[in-house]
């Protein structure tokens, strides 16, 4: 009998401090918070605390995914951990969390450094290791904290990013396979190294270590303060990859599914910010009604948009048993993925 792979639960944990944007408007008195609310769609965003990690978070979110009741750390035989906020260089921050969650030696772990796409990374992984039986039970987590790497003056990042982690188990679906349908996939992916210099914390490592001059502080042309140890976002560039590569793997996608568009009843895509997810939704031509907005209250949370999105729309019912969701995500690398969720 052919084993498929299928998501089985799914929990989140955001950080206690909230950053609305009356806080950030006392900072940028030429935005006020209205203005931010307008061009960003976002109103609020959970901040980590100093001390408290990517890890941490991730913790957290696997402690309220096993408490649901659907599985146990005991079940888990892989963790994955998505996150580009290590505790360490070395060792990998998913064996750490391995240990602290009381998920036996016999399990494997490692991490992924992705970032906006690796939910549907991790995915393809998790399906992979449960489809050829080298596990049964994956725990995928995504945790970041990229709060830490912004600039207190740079509103252009700092209005967008926040903080939070989330966690997914993947393991054998229980229903029957003769429907023909994979409950997760197919896949598609796509780099282009070329875009990284317009998503980067440039200095802090081996290729360039910090130094006098990586933190010495500079300002552009639109009044953003920041270092070279600081995350650096061309809008411009990004905005340009994004509305270019993630129409065309929506295509491929639904080509190499062997589906029209109109079976797809919710389109997920990783969520950056309402005027990015706005001008997508209009070049792909997508209904409001299947295509949701949800940055309001937690802002751009990198690796963790995609899981908590699907989490918030199971709870609703938006994504009921028999629903086909596309999942997208996009963004630093250049890196994207998609895939179908066969709910």
């Amino acid at each position: 009998m052919t084993t498929r792979a299928a998501l089985l639960d799914i929990a989140s944990h955001l950080p206690d401090t909230v950053l609305a944007n009356d806080e950030l408007a006392a900072l940028y008195p030429e935005w006020p918070a209205e203005k931010i609310l307008a061009k960003t769609g976002i109103r609020e965003r959970r901040i980590a605390a100093d001390g408290e990690t990517a890890s941490d978070l991730a913790f957290h979110a696997a402690r309220r995914l096993f408490a649901q009741g659907r599985v146990s750390a005991a079940q888990v035989d892989f963790v994955i951990l998505c996150t580009q906020a290590p505790d360490y260089i070395l060792p990998a921050s998913a064996c750490l969390l391995q240990h602290r969650l009381g998920i036996g030696t016999h399990a494997g772990a490692f991490d992924v450094n992705l970032g906006c796409s690796g939910y549907v990374y991790g995915l393809s992984l998790a399906k992979g290791l449960v489809e050829t039986g080298a596990a049964r039970c994956v725990l995928l987590l995504t945790a970041d904290t990229y709060s830490k790497y912004l600039h207190p003056l740079d509103k252009s990042v700092r209005t967008l990013f926040g903080d939070g982690a989330t966690a997914t188990a993947i393991g054998i679906d229980s229903r029957a396979a003769g429907d023909g349908i994979e409950p997760i996939g197919p896949f598609v992916f796509g780099t282009d190294g070329r875009g990284a210099p317009n998503l980067m914390v440039r200095a802090g490592l081996f290729r360039e270590p910090r130094s006098a001059d990586s933190a010495r502080e500079h300002e552009d042309a639109s009044g953003n303060v920041r270092t070279d140890e600081h995350l650096y976002m061309n809008g411009a560039e990004v905005m340009a990859f994004s509305l270019a590569e993630v129409p065309r793997a929506a295509e491929r996608l639904l080509e190499r599914a062997g589906l029209a568009r109109e079976a797809i009843d919710c389109f997920v895509l990783h969520q950056a910010n309402r005027f990015m997810l706005e001008a997508l939704r209009k070049k792909m031509k997508i209904p409001e009604d299947r295509f949701p907005i949800l940055v309001e209250h937690t802002g751009n949370t990198v690796s963790s948009t995609l899981p908590l999105a699907l989490e918030q729309l199971r709870g609703e019912g938006r994504l009921a048993p028999g629903t086909r969701a596309m999942l997208l995500g996009f963004g630093v690398g250049y890196s994207w993925a998609g895939c179908l969720l066969n709910c």
